[in-house]
């Protein structure tokens, strides 16, 4: 899957992101937040030309699937494998940033 540009308002359980094989970018953030604008384009760059399956969960008060990853700032992008957090990254400035994120 590649970059998607768009935040989902209706968000997967934790439960389906921790079953899901292989590896998985979760961004959490909103479409009106200027930082996450400002990163789009890194974000979109890094994911160029990778099959990583890449989510974009919008964020906020009342959506419980960041607070289960204790996200406190937006952008927040987590890099899982097989059920596990790898890293992440919060509010990145370059695209190299992202690309270490995703090659970890």
């Amino acid at each position: 899957m590649s970059y998607l540009a768009n935040y989902a308002e209706t968000a997967p359980d934790r439960a389906e992101i921790d079953a899901l094989p292989g590896s998985l970018l979760i961004e959490f953030g909103v479409d009106w937040c200027p930082h996450c604008q400002g990163a789009q384009p890194f974000i979109e760059a890094a994911l160029g030309g990778n099959e990583l399956r890449h989510i974009k969960v919008e964020d906020g008060p009342g959506r419980r699937l960041g607070r289960t990853f204790r996200v406190k700032l937006w952008p927040t992008l987590i890099l899982m494998r097989d059920g596990q957090e790898i890293g992440r990254v919060v509010r990145p400035t370059s695209t190299q940033e992202i690309s270490q994120l995703l090659a970890g």
